[in-house]
């Protein structure tokens, strides 16, 4: 359960294509680390939302078909193999250089709410990037099992790949595995059970990642399909008994009062209608929401680096796992960027874009590695 919470905790945090920059080459060198691209709403959205409403394909469809041109070459120091581990497709960058020694290794589970896929390098330590299925073709827990999978496999046989299995770090309650060191956590959302939290409120039409659009990726990848979004927004797909069961976990009293700064109302309370919880009978499990998971799972966690962003949808998800680690006795390294946003480390160099914010959080990510 341990490793699958991971791997699914590793899957809910966003972090946008990596860097490659002189001072982050060669950092990455001394954890596993999940690390996920953001949901952000892109340029075609409005234009894939036409196409659908025409009948000429899906809105995921044509985004992704519009992503795909936009790939970065590989970096010339490394070279790529495809392979399958678990029978799970997944993308190897290595070194060219070659090493003396057995190597550390990072994995990585691409971003994009489990409906886009991105690949990227940023180390020149072994790379793993998992190539999971996507929604809304293949619903939840079809990415999460895909991770899982990959991860299990490589792990049993990192020698084999010239890995150091005590360079893949710290994994509590396996012991057929190698340990775990550290998870990066960027701007994660780690639970479906209130999306009325005070950044949920305040940050609902801050780009780039849009409280509806939160709740739409969120049921794709639960469901295939945004029918019940509205109700989800409103809060009606969980039952009181369920709210009351976990608000010692997600509740805005565990969140402190600067950040309600902005501006709180509590949500008005809807009925629940039987139909819709029935849609959403999974929205407790924690290989689904990570911050619902017992405290006996929690306290065998690995260190931990959380990264939230005032003006983002996410922030209080990251708050309030920070609160559950701690309290659980997990040592957690946390960075606020106080004028940062959804996906701001993915653009803090990005096509002529220069957000002096993104930097300090990837000068910050960088720093935690270090001093592992």
């Amino acid at each position: 359960l341990l490793l699958k919470l991971l791997c699914l905790a590793g899957k809910m945090a966003s972090l946008g294509k990596l860097w490659n920059t002189t001072s982050a080459q060669g950092i990455l060198s001394h954890a596993w680390i999940p690390l996920v691209a953001p949901s952000q709403p892109t340029p075609f959205s409005e234009q894939g939302k036409i196409l659908e409403k025409m009948g000429l394909c899906t809105e995921i469809t044509f985004t992704r078909y519009m992503r795909s041109g936009k790939k970065r070459g590989p970096e010339p120091w490394l070279c790529l193999q495809d392979k399958h581990f678990g029978g799970v497709p997944v993308r190897i960058y290595l070194p060219r250089v070659p090493s003396a020694a057995l190597r550390p290794a990072t994995i990585f589970f691409h971003g994009g709410e489990n409906c886009y896929s991105s690949y990227v390098s940023i180390s020149p330590c072994f790379f793993l990037c998992v190539r999971y299925r996507l929604a809304p073709e293949h619903k939840y827990p079809a990415a999460y099992e895909d991770c899982l999978n990959a991860t299990v496999q490589f792990m049993r046989n990192a020698e084999l790949y010239g890995v150091d299995p005590a360079r893949i770090s710290t994994l509590a309650g396996r012991t057929d595995l190698p340990r775990l060191r550290a998870q990066i956590l960027i701007y994660p959302g780690l639970q479906a059970v209130d999306l009325d939290l005070p950044s949920y409120q305040q940050n609902r039409g801050v780009p780039l990642l849009l409280r509806e659009r939160a709740a739409f990726f969120a049921l794709l990848y639960l469901r295939g399909d945004a029918q019940y979004k509205q109700d989800v927004l409103k809060g009606s797909h969980v039952p009181p008994e369920m709210r009351e069961k976990y608000k010692k976990w997600v509740s805005p009293d565990n969140i402190p009062e600067r950040f309600k700064a902005r501006g709180y109302n509590p949500p008005k309370t809807h009925d629940i209608k039987a139909e819709v919880f029935k849609n959403f009978e999974r929205t407790d499990e924690p290989s689904l929401c990570p911050l619902l998971a017992e405290d006996a799972v929690i306290q065998q966690l690995p260190e931990t680096f959380i990264l939230t962003c005032e003006y983002d949808v996410l922030r209080d998800d990251g708050l309030l796992y920070k609160k559950r680690l701690e309290d659980n006795g997990v040592p957690v390294t946390w960075c606020h960027l106080e004028d940062g946003f959804h996906a701001i480390i993915s653009l803090h160099d990005y096509c002529g874009l220069r957000f002096p914010s993104g930097k300090r959080g990837l000068d910050r990510i960088v720093q935690f590695i270090k001093g592992l």
